[in-house]
């Protein structure tokens, strides 16, 4: 599993991915990208020394099905998986690629489900959206003890203080402008 912490930018399509590669970030999210671009990113941010995170669910061009995670895992050789799937979260965890759950906070019912199988699955890390909701990173991990991330809605340097403070580990965020804080 990587450690992660601190603001890691998370990049739809190719935009912002030359100002991380040469950034001292160590981290990279894979966001909102086709297939045919990932495989080639992800060769360039390795030859960087980059890690690589990819939310499999919004990766076009690919299944998040067990031969979508293989591709990535072993082929593309990432370094962690992001899903709303148990699935996804679980070939992650039994092929040793960290496994963020993301994890919508909508409502009450939605984030005792969540909680719910987040306990089940035992991800290494929660993303919970939006991660300007501190009451609720705190609640999750106090039911869950598994390290927080925070993302979506994160606009501003306090969003950011304010996350930290309230217990995330990490923030993602895909403002250009918030990845040098």
């Amino acid at each position: 599993m990587i450690q992660l912490e601190g603001i890691i930018p998370a990049i739809r399509g190719m935009k912002g991915f030359d100002k991380i590669l040469k950034s001292e970030k160590k981290h990279i999210v894979f966001l909102e990208t086709r297939l045919s671009l990932l495989l080639h990113a992800v060769k360039h941010a390795k030859q960087m020394d980059k890690q690589v995170l990819v939310h499999v669910d919004l990766i076009q061009g690919l299944k998040a099905d067990e031969y979508g995670l293989d591709f990535l895992i072993r082929d593309m050789k990432v370094d962690g998986i992001i899903s709303t799937r148990g699935s996804a979260i679980s070939y992650a965890k039994r092929n040793n690629v960290t496994s963020i759950q993301r994890v919508f906070a909508l409502d009450s019912h939605a984030l005792e489900n969540s909680i719910k199988m987040i306990n089940t699955l035992k991800p290494d890390y929660i993303e919970i959206l939006p991660g300007i909701v501190p009451f609720i990173l705190e609640e999750v991990y106090e039911k869950t003890g598994i390290p927080i991330i925070a993302g979506g809605l994160i606009r501003t340097k306090q969003d950011i203080e304010y996350a930290f403070s309230k217990g995330a580990r990490a923030i993602t965020t895909s403002m250009p402008l918030l990845w040098e804080l």
